[in-house]
């Protein structure tokens, strides 16, 4: 197997870039899919139902895509053609879903637009999103592949920044923060519209600078051999994944789990213990919702500085778990906060983890796969361990809710123990730098 040439940071950095305006689409979904259905109507205790069509999505898509452009070998590359489609669609998508309440439809019929919509956009999220993982996966030689994480968790937070900022400044700037009863208001409307543009943007700026290797290449780079090429189905893949593929997964199950149910329930939990009202019809919910996004984009800059923090521990699995407990200690903070000043300070806490949760599952799943071919394929299984913990904890979210005494605030602390759950199963994970080769 020929050894991967080291890249220059600018080469590393196109490779990554259109994950910028990705992670902006990303971060509208995640920080407005439930003020924009609460908007639209829908009950508090069924409120997790609506986010399981994301990962639901997520689980479905990913490793056709992974699979698919394994096999897809045209003039515009194997993964680039997947990430501009899933873009173009998703700019699409992100015009039509903040206006569900928009279109004169009664609640009911607004809201499985809104479902309909939901499952396009993010289908078309996660089109665009994985073949950048792939991408590195591909072309990144060992030394250089943590750098090259590091690269797109920075992009991926900055995207994130300004997607959760946008209702904010645009509110700030004199665009309506209120609507009538069942319509989002414009500030978010005109957010989606300015984060679809970026994101095209962005698409098109790596389509154009990223020329990815030839079937030839490819395989002496990463080798892959005829025998593993025959054996692509996904069942053999899962049953030769190495021990850590697995392991990994556990970790993840807890953390995703624990961020679904901050997606879910955190605006009403800001607006709960800071407002004081959790009336999805009220101006206050509103201002909640602007600020949550403030907080979620303190969260990803906290999470770019925890980044630069991580390199310094000797020990990568203890960097993963000290992260995890920090981001839970965090979580439990929330409903005990009442002033939207000091709320700044649990989400410093949970971008700790959040840094964590980006960078390092894909590190050490990747080196771990160094040799085993069909990278795309294992990368688009690996996002089960994603998609599968929301997805699980969406159809439990009304139950737990009950549990909790139906208060979203509560929740917070829900998330927090599943993240000290996970820390505790990184200890699990055995490193393997270099997979066995043929």
């Amino acid at each position: 197997m020929k050894t991967k040439p080291d890249l220059s940071f600018w080469k590393l950095w196109n490779l990554s870039f259109g994950f910028f305006g990705v992670q902006i689409a990303y971060a509208l979904q995640s920080g407005n899919i439930s003020r924009i259905f609460r908007t639209l109507g829908a009950d508090p205790h069924s409120l997790s139902f609506f986010w399981v069509l994301p990962p639901l999505m997520g689980i479905i898509v990913q490793p056709i895509v992974g699979t698919l452009s394994d096999k897809t070998w045209c003039r515009w590359g194997r993964r680039i053609p997947y990430l501009f489609v899933g873009a173009a669609v998703a700019v699409a998508v992100m015009c039509l879903l903040p206006n569900a309440g928009s279109f004169g439809m009664s609640v009911k019929t607004a809201l499985i637009f809104g479902l309909f919509a939901l499952m396009l956009l993010d289908t078309s999220i996660n089109m665009a999103m994985q073949p950048f993982k792939m991408l590195v996966g591909d072309m990144v030689n060992e030394k250089q592949k943590a750098k090259a994480y590091s690269i797109q968790s920075f992009l991926c937070n900055a995207g994130s920044v300004m997607g959760f900022l946008f209702p904010f400044i645009f509110t700030w700037i004199g665009l309506s923060n209120v609507a009538p009863d069942g319509v989002v208001p414009d500030s978010v409307i005109w957010s989606f519209y300015i984060g679809a543009l970026i994101l095209i943007l962005c698409v098109l700026y790596t389509t154009s600078k990223v020329k990815e290797w030839n079937p030839a290449d490819y395989a002496q780079y990463n080798g892959v051999t005829e025998t593993k090429k025959e054996k692509g189905d996904w069942f053999t893949l899962l049953r030769n994944a190495p021990s850590t593929f697995w392991k990994v997964g556990l970790v993840q199950f807890f953390c995703w789990a624990a961020f679904l149910y901050m997606w879910t329930y955190v605006v009403d939990a800001v607006s709960e213990t800071v407002w004081g009202t959790t009336d999805a019809s009220s101006e206050s919910y509103q201002d909640a919702g602007n600020w949550t996004g403030v907080l979620y984009a303190i969260q990803a800059m906290a999470s770019v500085l925890w980044a630069t923090v991580l390199p310094r521990f000797k020990n990568i699995k203890i960097a993963y778990a000290v992260s995890l407990i920090i981001g839970g200690i965090g979580f439990a903070m929330i409903p005990f906060v009442h002033d939207k000043i000091v709320m700044i300070i649990p989400f410093v806490l949970i971008g700790a983890a959040w840094a964590a949760m980006l960078a390092m599952p894909f590190t050490i799943v990747t080196n771990a796969l160094q040799g085993y071919g069909h990278m795309g394929a294992y990368l688009g299984l690996f996002n089960g361990t994603i998609c599968l913990p929301q997805i699980v904890a969406a159809l439990c979210g009304g139950m737990v809710f009950k549990l909790v005494g139906s208060h979203q605030s509560t929740m917070m602390i829900v998330s927090g123990v599943l993240l000290v759950i996970g820390a505790c199963c990184v200890s699990l994970i055995k490193q393997r730098k270099v997979a066995a080769q043929a």
